[in-house]
């Protein structure tokens, strides 16, 4: 039997391994209880292009009083805040990695608000 978290990271590599045959760049997604966090991978998957997360400090303050990275809006900012960086890096078009997790609450909201931003998928 299976852990929770295994299962998440079987469905997790089987995306993984479809990507790598497309060979574009990806958006990866990890969300914890407290905090999401987004990176643009290269196609070959060695090198990090652009990277946004609610723990870093200036997002946090953006965020307001309470700081909290564990809601939507908190990701629907750092959706928009992945897109401009991937955008600057010369990244228009990525393909989503959400990590095993659902495409539902936070990750939908940082997907949709990255498309909004421009980023295609």
């Amino acid at each position: 039997m299976l852990t929770k978290k295994e299962q998440r990271l079987r469905r997790a590599r089987q995306t993984r391994i479809r990507i790598a045959k497309q060979g574009v760049a990806r958006l990866t997604v990890n969300r914890t209880n407290l905090h999401i966090y987004a990176t643009v991978i290269s196609g070959c998957g060695t090198k990090v292009l652009a990277t946004a997360s609610t723990a870093q400090a200036d997002v946090r303050q953006a965020l307001g009083a309470s700081g909290k990275g564990g809601n939507t809006a908190a990701a629907t900012a750092i959706g928009k805040l992945i897109a401009e960086k991937a955008k600057a890096a010369g990244i228009d078009k990525v393909a989503f990695d959400r990590a095993g997790f659902a495409y539902h609450g936070r990750v939908k909201a940082l997907a949709d608000a990255a498309r909004e931003a421009g980023l295609q998928f």
